[in-house]
């Protein structure tokens, strides 16, 4: 896919319902079919009691199980719609099937065939499905088999390549030239960088759209960015782009085009859409419009800074994020969860999914209880049996203020910053970075030294190694996550350190990326306060980041999207590309999208306990969801050994 405009070819007649029995011509496949995540793909059917191929039009069919209603048994739509579920359990699930359901999909060196990702076809009716549409499409590429989950997947394995041709879908992803991962349109001048050293040297403005292989994770606001090699959607960076709205997208062979175009430094209007992006060049413009995210603004809750003690987490609720910061605040809700349960656990498969009234009975199927069982105490026994959070306490706003009272030459630069703010004066960096090191240079205190070592040993008594995150008013809000931008600290050991990362943390609200960031989104310094969460640093097999949608296709209701790592940083510091996986939360299963820069898939048992995440994620939706519709996602960071998920860090997902 080239950085031009894309001309999409004529779409079939919609009065065409399907090309039936006949072989499908590589541009009968484009008329007929869609475009997903810049392939274009062509649904199809085969009725095995007739022995004939369906190759139905999209434009007229959405739904497999509505054409096969319609044009093949003569059940009307709203009857298919009505008795959905049982439709698909005879397509996808029945072993004496009638028929096949997938879709094609032309790749540049071949096609795919490939079942829906819930289907649960077994090794004889894989291998028959390949072979009856083998006949019926265009020779000139290989009709390969492509696994639509991870039971497909074992299954294939054990089939020899030499009569199943196949390919996989991290395979597939891993050379895929386009993913959408933020759609939308900017206008602004095209940046091209080939090392990190001619980025650190280009002084960004926020009208800019930048192309490299690897966007660093302290990246300024900016207009749009292009990936020229892949990424991870749950990067820091990408997780910026998304809250900030702009156009976002991996583009292999970006900066080859751009410099074939002579784009760079150019302005252009670029968009990203599901299924390509594109760069048109376009007049600059005589002054900069004003940012739309002006108008963006963002307010913070009024903070509670007066005397409050430090508490362990499990005692706040999430109302008590003006005096804690809403990193602990929302943790300490978790730990109410668990405790306590929550009536809303259930919320996100209550609300109707037309045609269905409710998806509770898919949620008894997960939780493995019967369909009449009480679904609210099966979800408790699970968050019961395998979530932890890991022990911590919190250190309040108002612990931070004393401390930077305690010193005046703190309070001397804060207020030379303040007034830098105030008039947009030049010398704002230099004193971001003095203050900075005042913070982290001055004596802490006796008093508050003495609360914190009291408070970690009557709480965390035996804990040898800790973490500290940072808890601000400022971060993890649906408007502002501030993803990465302010410091925690893994592998604290000493009461020395502990001191020294709760001012790394403090100093972190002020540094220059941070004060940019937020006044930009219309938050002012004398607004924003620092919490700490000091917790137990947990041990286990593996870990990363879930969010409870799919970022490549929002209207995906049905899957989450998950990153793994061995290292958690690996993930969201974008270091290291994770395994990415997308599981469902209604049919179950899951699909192994990228394998990043691991040798080899996880194990059946750590896809398993992934799974359990992925529900896990789904009923804390539900309770965290600000309204009643259920759907606002989620972003958990975690841990796992092969018993039980350590949640660590739970905040809301920008879509």
């Amino acid at each position: 896919m080239s950085l031009t405009d894309v001309v999409a070819p004529s779409p079939a007649p919609e009065n065409v319902a399907a090309l039936v029995g006949e072989r499908l011509s590589l541009s009968a496949l484009h008329q007929l079919g869609g475009t997903l995540g810049g392939y274009s793909f062509v649904k199809v059917v085969v009725d095995r009691e007739n022995a004939v191929i369906h190759f139905l039009n999209d434009a007229r069919h959405s739904f497999h199980a509505i054409y096969i209603g319609e044009e093949i048994l003569g059940v009307p739509e709203e009857r298919v719609r009505a008795e959905i579920d049982s439709f698909n359990q005879d397509f996808y699930h029945a072993p004496d099937r009638r028929f096949l359901l997938g879709i094609i999909a032309r790749h540049p060196q071949l096609l795919s065939l490939e079942t829906v990702e819930v289907d649960t076809m077994p090794a004889a009716l894989i291998r028959e499905f390949h072979a009856f549409v083998a006949q019926y499409v265009d020779p000139a590429l290989p009709l390969v088999f492509k696994p639509a989950n991870q039971l497909q997947e074992r299954i294939v394995r054990e089939i020899p390549a030499d009569e199943l041709p196949r390919v996989f879908a991290h395979e597939l992803f891993s050379t895929a030239p386009f993913v959408a991962l933020n759609p939308g349109t900017a206008t602004g001048r095209l940046r091209a960088f080939r090392t990190e050293a001619e980025y650190r040297a280009a002084t960004l403005d926020w009208t800019d759209i930048i192309v490299m292989d690897r966007v660093p994770d302290d990246v300024p606001r900016l207009s749009g960015i292009v990936n020229a090699r892949h990424t991870t959607p749950l990067s820091h960076t990408n997780v910026l782009a998304t809250g900030w709205q702009i156009p976002n997208a991996v583009q292999l062979g970006a900066l080859a085009e751009v410099e074939r175009r002579g784009l760079d430094g150019k302005w252009v209007e670029y968009t990203v859409d599901a299924h390509a992006l594109s760069l048109r060049e376009v007049p600059e413009p005589a002054a900069a419009p004003p940012p739309s995210w002006y108008a963006q603004r963002v307010t913070l809750e009024r903070p509670e800074a007066d005397h409050s003690p430090i508490v362990n987490l499990a005692r706040l609720r999430a109302a008590d994020r003006h005096r804690y910061g809403t990193k602990a605040a929302n943790l300490g809700e978790l730990h109410h969860v668990l405790a306590q349960g929550s009536q809303r656990l259930l919320g996100f498969y209550q609300v109707p999914r037309p045609p269905r009234d409710n998806l509770l009975p898919y949620l008894a199927r997960l939780l493995d209880v019967p369909l009449d069982a009480d679904l609210g105490a099966a979800a408790r026994r699970l968050l019961d049996e395998r979530v932890r959070v890991p022990r911590g306490i919190a250190l309040p706003f108002s612990l931070q203020r004393r401390f930077l009272e305690s010193s005046p030459r703190i309070q001397q630069a804060i207020g030379k910053l303040k007034m830098a703010l105030e008039l947009d004066a030049r010398e704002i960096e230099p004193l971001c970075v003095e203050l900075q090191t005042l913070i982290r240079s001055a004596r802490m205190p006796g008093a508050l030294a003495g609360e914190i070592d009291s408070a970690l040993v009557s709480q965390l008594a035996g804990v040898r190694s800790f973490v500290v995150r940072s808890s601000s008013n400022a971060e993890d809000l649906a408007g502002f996550s501030a993803a990465g931008i302010y410091e925690s600290l893994n592998h604290v050991t000493t009461a020395e350190r502990i001191f020294a990362s709760v001012k790394e943390v403090w100093a972190s609200l002020v540094s220059v990326r941070s004060v940019r960031l937020r006044r930009q989104a219309g938050i002012s310094l004398d607004d924003c306060y620092m919490g700490v969460v000091i917790q137990e640093q947990v041990t286990a097999g593996f870990g990363g980041v879930l969010v409870t949608t799919n970022p490549m296709n929002r209207a995906d209701f049905r899957t989450v999207y998950v990153n793994v790592s061995p290292r958690v940083t690996d993930v969201v510091e974008g270091a290291a590309l994770p395994l990415q996986y997308l599981y469902s939360t209604v049919e179950g299963g899951g699909r192994t999208v990228s394998l990043g820069d691991a040798a080899e898939d996880l194990d059946e048992a750590a896809h398993e306990q992934l799974q359990r995440l992925a529900v896990v994620g789904r009923l804390l939706q539900g309770h965290f969801s600000p309204d009643y519709t259920f759907d606002s996602p989620v972003d958990i960071e975690w841990l796992a050994d092969r018993e039980h998920l350590h949640l660590v860090q739970l905040r809301p997902y920008s879509v």
